[in-house]
């Protein structure tokens, strides 16, 4: 290619040449016309009238050239694409919100062939749709396309999807976006991988996070009663399109699903990578504790748990009398025990446990993955009932759930345990109450972080509050038969 200035080089001599044959015509004419007007009577008067036209002439010119200066240009012929607001005028009669924007996430599948994402992006770029964001998925018949959009919000979806299908697009999904996908992809990635490397039980949570809306669960290989449950995955994983399963580094298989849109390639081994990572890891929990004082004066400490604490919790369990162990798994006490090792594992959620000053265990709290949703659980040692323990435990497992990104979370009890109800209560979030065949189901809808802190105790402090204490949640048998969590698909 040669730059502007060298294209007009070889036409300056012309255009030289024509401006001196003009400027010769222009003296010649000029003094044709002196010499004729200039002989007469009134040639005089004649010649200094013919100046002052001229100069008011050039004068009104250039007035008039500063004042359409700012005008915007004309346009350009075959410039007449519909506008974002000539479109929706045409389909709702109106032109409102001609200057506000939303975010969309587009996908749809072009031809592998030369031209093919030309076609789309000449396309949004008549609807005057802002590209932020494109990533590429190969397939072997052609290539996704997914894009972070920026459009007028006049512009409808199905207006947007039909100008797409006709420039080649097929197979084209749409939903709205928001501020936190402007972050590219590689960063993205690197963040995953990063809380991932931090703490074993945010693996369900990345996946999520870096396939979009879809459903998680992690099957294991063996029941809680010992007997296998068939559930396994090669090392190189599954592929179905909508489902992928991928070998669970704590054994079983981890099993997401994605009705609503396809997986590529791409994204299977994305996921297989962060999976990969998480088994070279091993099992790892952040270590933080936090001291609180109860009313009476004595010191207990909040901190994360995992495997290596089966051993205190099963001793809690022994000094627990039946009823409780009843209330929080609705089940054969004698089976308690047997649930311990499923809800410990970062694989389910998250354990907070209570210890005292000697290191005794004395409460338990679970933030357990439900697939789309995610169920709180508690149990606190008789002895230690009644102290706050519970209302403190409860709160921090919701701000957990809230910093994951959740966006409610449930507990399940029975309908006679009015210490539920007044324990979720007290969170100060909108609830929502479903009873089924004598089993309470509570769930409550989180609200942003600022109210949430407001609505929980302060730290260092643990309030006594007796209905939270008796808040004995539990992921078994009693819950209703469209919930199926962890526990329970472990037990079967």
């Amino acid at each position: 290619m040669t730059s502007s200035k060298t294209a007009r080089r070889p036409h300056h001599w012309r255009r030289d040449l024509i401006e001196l044959a003009a400027l010769f015509t222009a003296v010649a004419v000029a003094d044709a016309i002196a010499n004729l007007i200039g002989h007469q009577p009134d040639g005089p008067y004649l010649l200094v009238a013919s100046a002052v036209a001229l100069v008011a002439t050039a004068a009104f010119h250039t007035w008039w050239a500063r004042r359409h200066s700012n005008a915007p240009p004309p346009e350009e012929p075959g410039a007449s694409d519909p506008t974002p607001d000539e479109v929706t005028g045409s389909i709702d009669g109106s032109g409102a919100g001609a200057g506000e924007t939303v975010l969309w996430r587009m996908r749809t599948t072009v031809r592998d062939a030369p031209g093919s994402l030309a076609a789309l992006c000449l396309v949004l770029a008549r609807l005057r749709i802002d590209i932020l964001t494109l990533q590429t998925h190969p397939l072997a018949d052609g290539t996704v396309d997914e894009f972070l959009l920026r459009a007028p919000a006049s512009l409808p979806a199905q207006e947007l999807t039909r100008q797409i299908s006709g420039a080649g697009g097929t197979a084209t999904w749409i939903e709205r976006a928001d501020t936190h996908d402007l972050v590219d992809t590689p960063t993205r990635v690197l963040s995953l991988a990063t809380r991932t490397a931090l703490d074993a039980a945010e693996l369900p949570l990345a996946l999520r996070q870096l396939l979009g809306r879809c459903t998680i669960h992690s099957l294991p290989a063996v029941s809680i009663t010992g007997r296998p449950t068939g559930e396994s995955a090669p090392v190189e994983g599954v592929l179905e399109e909508t489902v992928m399963r991928l070998r669970d580094p704590s054994g079983g298989v981890i099993s997401v699903e994605r009705p609503h849109l396809p997986f590529t390639p791409t994204e299977f081994a994305r996921a297989r990578a962060l999976v990969e990572l998480d088994a070279r890891l091993g099992p790892r929990v952040p270590r933080s504790e936090d001291i609180l004082t109860l009313p009476e004066g004595n010191e207990i400490t909040v901190r994360r748990a995992d495997r290596s604490d089966l051993a205190a919790a099963r001793a809690m369990h022994d000094r627990c009398s039946p009823g409780t162990l009843g209330l929080r798994y609705h089940g054969p006490v004698g089976d308690a025990d047997r649930y311990l090792d499923h809800l410990l594992s970062p694989r389910f959620g998250r354990t907070l446990a209570v210890q005292t000053a000697s290191g005794k265990l004395v409460a338990l709290g679970h933030l357990l993955w439900d697939g789309d949703e995610t169920e709180v659980a508690l149990l606190v040692e008789d002895d230690w009932q009644r102290r706050g323990i519970g209302s403190e435990l409860l709160g921090r497992l919701v701000q957990l759930a809230e910093e994951a990104g959740c966006d409610s979370v449930y507990a399940v009890t029975q309908s006679r345990n009015t210490g539920m109800v007044a324990a979720m209560r007290a969170l100060e979030l909108p609830l929502d109450y479903q009873i089924e065949e004598g089993t309470l189901v509570i769930t409550a809808r989180l609200t942003s972080a600022t109210e949430l802190r407001s609505a929980t105790e302060p730290t260092g402090t643990a309030e006594p509050r007796r209905a939270a204490d008796e808040l004995t949640a539990q992921p078994t048998d009693a819950r209703p038969a469209q919930r199926s969590g962890p526990a329970e698909r472990a037990r079967r």
